[in-house]
């Protein structure tokens, strides 16, 4: 498994602009019976979809897979033992094959591979290259037509073709497919944080608050978030693209009973009365914007935190300049306070202040956790 070094073109037909597309070469061991298309990136998900496609147009999986040691696959290269993409070891385990990365700087490893990625740049690719294409889909058609005429032309150093070879050898050793198809699955390594949340591409999903500063393992699939601590199933959410909210069970949350050293709304307050009562009153703000006051933690921590980089000093004024202009997120607190503007006198018109600290480049409150 292996992407071509030249990529293809796709017009885009709403700018005029063009889009760049990988081509994903797999290559049978023994028949050299050839697989290719088109994506968008070599990233993760693309990486991982490919392989799934490619066990369809075979009919079957092969015992081992030999990629390269492109990121989507090795999270860290090693001549003896790579650490394998998690998400690329679970299709591993879906499909039940086993993957043997190519040693790096060992182009003889998956010298298969790189001949069918010559093939395919020459083959196919090449008689591509002077046609307009407006969307993956068109590109990939006119990939598939030419990789049967590759697949059934007869070779030169073999007898028959790739598609003889293919079904008199392959074939017949290949693995059935599952019975379940093959479903998209993010997994990851992620912390617990203080308000018992876990982030996964910028959205907050909570977990039993017992397990606060542990590492899980998370499984995200496009319908639902599952996670596992040493292998026990934690907690199950629906699926959420909304960056910076919560999805919150109320069974996670602690019990009203809680040890004083656990993290409380009190404690924050009283953490941010020592800084001033306008930090105290912009905290209280922020828990009460929340329905659950924990889903404010991380916010409140990254507002207390500004004070060790500031001054405690600064930062109640940052807060009282805050509540005095109608200001209520963290990250205009922060950018009040690396523009000095805590330092003026407060402006007279409300909209002179907001005009001056938003800005579409400023970044979410993620940035400071």
């Amino acid at each position: 498994m292996d992407y071509c070094g030249p990529t293809m073109s796709i017009v885009d037909t709403s700018t005029g602009e063009c889009r760049t597309a990988q081509v994903f070469v797999a290559v049978m061991g023994a028949s050299n019976y050839t697989y290719a298309e088109a994506t968008y990136s070599q990233k993760l998900e693309d990486w991982v979809m490919s392989h799934a496609r490619c066990f369809e147009f075979l009919g079957g999986v092969s015992e081992l897979i030999i990629p390269d040691n492109l990121k989507s696959a090795v999270t860290k290269p090693c001549r003896y033992e790579p650490d394998l993409n998690p998400t690329y070891q679970q299709l591993a385990t879906h499909y039940d094959t086993v993957i043997v990365p190519a040693r790096p700087y060992k182009p003889k490893d998956k010298a298969k591979a790189e001949v069918g990625v010559q093939i395919i740049e020459r083959w196919i690719m090449a008689r591509l290259r002077n046609e307009t294409f407006f969307s993956l889909r068109q590109l990939n058609l006119k990939i598939q037509a030419l990789l049967v005429n590759l697949n059934q032309r007869k070779m030169k150093k073999h007898p028959g073709s790739r598609l003889s070879q293919f079904d008199a050898i392959d074939r017949p050793a290949l693995k059935p497919l599952p019975t379940q198809p093959y479903s998209y699955t993010l997994v990851k390594q992620v912390s617990v944080h203080i308000d018992y949340h876990v982030e996964i591409e910028k959205h907050y999903y909570s977990v039993p608050h017992t397990l606060i500063k542990q590492k899980l393992e998370a499984h995200a699939s496009g319908k639902l978030v599952t996670l596992y601590h040493q292998g026990i199933r934690v907690a199950v959410h629906p699926r959420s693209y909304r960056e910076g909210a919560h999805t919150t069970l109320d069974l996670h949350m602690p019990i009203a009973h809680q040890k004083q050293q656990q993290w409380t709304p009190q404690r924050f307050e009283r953490w941010a009365s020592k800084f001033g009562t306008s930090t105290e009153q912009f905290v209280m703000q922020l828990m009460q914007a929340k329905k659950h006051p924990e889903q404010s933690y991380r916010a409140c921590m990254g507002l207390l935190r500004l004070g060790k980089k500031f001054s405690d000093q600064r930062l109640e004024a940052a807060c009282h300049r805050a509540l005095t202009t109608g200001v209520t997120r963290v990250k205009q607190v922060k950018t009040i306070l690396e523009k000095g503007l805590d330092k003026q006198p407060l402006p007279q018109a409300q909209g002179d202040l907001l005009q001056d600290i938003d800005h579409k480049n400023i970044r979410g409150n993620h940035y400071y956790h």
